[in-house]
């Protein structure tokens, strides 16, 4: 677990860009030491913000676990993504993104070095990710110069969904590629963020396929508009 603040009171949103560069450096400074146990292939990343989106603390916190194997959302990405590199010799994530910021109907912020978006076909409602713009599959290798940027990107990011959707509790993951190191031409580390506005039913657990009643344009063009 990874405590975000030692206010009880404050959530993530309330937090300045400082004290979310914190907690972005003691993401990558577990993730490095935990890569070192050869016990390990994957680390994971994730936040679940209110009790409908699985927090069982009130303090706002974080969390950090490392299995003994890949698990099965991260090998179906990594495996399309390498698909997709053997036939096109590029990342599926690049090439996504330059095309996303060439069309700009579901980028919702950008900066030098990351991107906000709606992706093109999104499991739930508001359904939003956050990418890194140069090719890097491992999330730990991220630069110094790198983290104030994701911080200020994270936190415009969520403080857009709160206000729009009157603070929904929420999921993030960070997906990252496997320990393993031989992901690195196709894999792409990026956020993905879960505002719970809809549940998963008995259609969803027995296909695998979501029911989304809200465009990636239109939440895109609502959390544009936006004002924080």
């Amino acid at each position: 677990m990874i405590i975000e603040t030692p206010d009880h009171d404050s959530d993530l949103v309330d937090l300045d860009v400082k004290q979310v560069e914190g907690l972005i450096w003691a993401y990558r400074a577990r993730a490095i030491d935990l890569k070192k146990d050869p016990r390990f292939r994957y680390i994971l990343i994730f936040k679940n913000q209110g009790e409908s989106a699985g927090a069982s603390l009130e303090h706002s916190h974080s969390q950090l676990i490392a299995t003994p194997i890949v698990p099965k959302r991260v090998m179906e990405e990594v495996e399309g993504a390498g698909k997709y590199y053997e036939y096109k010799e590029r990342c599926i994530f690049c090439d996504a993104i330059k095309q996303e910021i060439a069309d700009d109907e579901r980028v919702i912020v950008q900066n030098d070095a990351f991107v906000s978006l709606e992706p093109f076909a999104p499991r739930f409602p508001f359904e939003t990710w956050i990418l890194p713009k140069k090719h890097l599959p491992a999330f730990e290798t991220i630069k110094k110069d790198e983290i104030p940027l994701l911080a200020s990107i994270l936190l415009e990011t969520l403080r857009r969904l709160a206000k729009a959707l009157s603070n929904p509790p929420y999921n993030y993951v960070l997906h990252t590629s496997p320990v393993d190191d031989g992901y690195a031409d196709e894999y792409h580390w990026h956020i993905e963020i879960m505002p719970k506005l809809t549940r998963v039913a008995g259609f969803e657990w027995g296909t695998g396929f979501y029911i989304n009643p809200t465009t990636p344009e239109d939440a895109a063009a609502y959390l544009k508009e936006i004002e924080i």
